[in-house]
């Protein structure tokens, strides 16, 4: 296990040196942010000397070596508007996205997994397609109408739950976490049910083929014949082998739901990292929009190596040894 978490780490600094690369090269051609931070009144050398103070003056290839350099050392640049670390603003948002994205996750499994199953086996009956009608709306609906439809219903015409912001919040391990207040369980509760619609339905539907081709194995069938009780053949041994794929595709679906929090937290006007990435973008704070993305890159890379480790623990015919892709 040892060299196979090894050769992933080094596949993963080469993926992660490339895809800084293009992120680099993308946020470079698409604007140029001298426009917005310096005033059109300065004059030429008040504006050569703030470009100097940048580091804008010098060719693409300069300024990617100094930002490849900085980064090995854990720099990812200083943003153009905050005049603060990039990376340290991120932290600084990221437990909110985190916390977010977590909570999407435990009520995508936590309703997913049993919706799935019971629509698995019982296909034939109301509930179940009920519940496979509910997965197409869940997979089709835009994420963004969702949510503004959730505020007019929740927030304006009942007035059950706030329509924005994170609410009170408390400090756990020196993080600010919400879900400790009622108040902060209230602000989390519209923006994390909108972004785990989508995973929720991807979630139904695999349990529910899961149980389907499970519920029909030569070892479930056995199991029935020694008289093996219903819910333990359910709990036991259905629940345990549709795990392997639900596993597999939610480990890697938790990086999207971070990555592209962007949405949600941009309509609930959660303060995340996504919606700092949304304001940088708008000011072209170059330093941000790429410490932004090569940190998530980096998340995606942990992911996929903590799924591989999980699906050779769900199943031991698999070995780690064998997963060099």
């Amino acid at each position: 296990m040892t060299v196979f978490i090894i050769r992933r780490l080094m596949q993963a600094a080469v993926v992660v040196f490339f895809m800084s690369f293009l992120v680099f090269s993308g946020v470079f051609v698409i604007g140029d942010p001298v426009d917005i931070l310096i005033s059109d009144e300065a004059d030429e050398e008040d504006r050569e000397r703030a470009i100097a103070a940048l580091g804008l003056d010098k060719p693409f290839h300069i300024q990617y070596l100094r930002f490849l350099g900085k980064a090995l050392q854990g720099d990812l640049g200083e943003s153009f508007i905050f005049e603060e670390p990039a990376l340290l603003l991120i932290l600084e948002r990221m437990p909110a996205t985190m916390e977010l994205a977590l909570f999407a996750l435990l009520l995508a499994v936590v309703l997913g997994i049993p919706l799935g199953m019971w629509a698995g086996l019982k296909p034939d009956s109301v509930a179940a397609k009920s519940i496979m009608t509910g997965s197409i709306l869940g997979f089709s609906l835009p994420t963004f109408w969702v949510g503004i439809m959730m505020m007019m219903l929740f927030a304006v015409m009942l007035g059950w739950l706030p329509s924005t912001g994170r609410g009170e919040t408390s400090e756990i391990f020196g993080l600010e976490v919400s879900f400790t207040s009622w108040d902060g369980i209230r602000h989390l509760l519209m923006p994390a049910i909108n972004l785990s619609l989508f995973k929720l339905a991807l979630v139904i539907r695999l349990s529910r083929a899961g149980t389907k081709e499970v519920i029909h194995q030569d070892y479930i069938k056995f199991a029935r014949a020694k008289g093996v009780s219903r819910n333990r053949i359910i709990l036991v041994h259905v629940l345990k082998n549709i795990m392997i794929p639900v596993v597999t595709v939610i480990g890697l679906e938790f990086g999207g739901l971070v990555a592209f929090s962007i949405v949600t937290e941009t309509v609930f006007a959660w303060p995340g990292m996504g919606k700092l990435l949304i304001d940088s973008i708008g000011l072209l704070d170059r330093p941000v929009i790429v410490a932004y993305l090569t940190i998530i890159v980096f998340l995606f890379v942990i992911i996929n190596l903590v799924v591989d480790i999980l699906y050779s623990i769900l199943d031991p015919r698999v070995r780690l040894q064998e997963m060099k892709a």
